[in-house]
């Protein structure tokens, strides 16, 4: 059995980790801001209160769980707000890098003493942070922190090499969750997990620093 800790965890993506990982007898530590009837109903230790953009509540986090070793670090928690040419707000883009970018990396940093060799961080990113794969543009604030997710996974799968930590940086598939408005176009978050799941399990450190599609393809910087 294997220590799971994931950010994000009262809905979505990230309830759908708890309930599969759970349902494979893991021991899931779930953290959110605010839990949900979903998430507490699950047999997973649920730890609120916790906002990855706050260090005081990521401290805190931190001594609850001094001494614990974290297997698997999925980070999860992640907003979107839509930023066209026309309507580029500043505050939302700096908002959006804060918290898909800056605060996984810091979040990391914070958690290296729960991690030892062999355990995997798995950082949440979207095919929408490739440049290469950019066809339709928009998106100013979430595309650029994306990116900056991506290039933090990297760089964290060279630096955490001699430690035996490897690292995934996955994208999920066009899910149907609430930040996507429940798209008819999506997959579900079933899906979605079983596949992310199965990228997970194969996560080594050879194949570490790795951009994902939840699927198996390998998707372009």
């Amino acid at each position: 059995m294997a220590t799971y800790l994931i950010t994000g965890s009262n809905r979505g993506i990230g309830l759908e980790y708890c309930k599969q990982l759970a349902d494979r007898g893991e021991q899931v530590i779930a953290t959110c801001r605010n839990s949900s009837p979903d998430l507490d109903d699950l047999p997973v230790r649920v730890e609120t209160g916790v906002d990855i953009s706050s260090g005081n509540s990521v401290i805190n986090l931190i001594n609850k769980i001094k001494g614990e070793k974290i297997d698997v670090l999925i980070h999860n928690a992640g907003i979107y707000e839509s930023n066209s040419i026309s309507d580029l707000d500043p505050e939302s883009i700096l908002r959006q890098f804060e918290v898909n970018a800056l605060s996984p990396l810091c979040f990391t940093r914070a958690m290296i003493g729960n991690l030892v060799q062999g355990s995997k961080i798995i950082l949440m990113t979207s095919r929408m942070g490739s440049i290469e794969d950019n066809t339709s543009g928009g998106s100013y604030g979430y595309r650029m922190s994306k990116v900056s997710l991506c290039m933090a996974g990297k760089s964290l799968s060279i630096d955490l090499a001699h430690k035996g930590i490897s690292v995934a940086i996955l994208h999920p598939g066009l899910v149907s969750t609430g930040m996507t408005g429940f798209t008819s176009q999506g997959i579900s978050t079933q899906e979605s997990v079983l596949g992310l799941l199965k990228r997970i399990d194969l996560l080594n450190i050879t194949n570490s620093g790795t951009f994902w599609h939840s699927n198996g393809e390998i998707l372009p910087w």
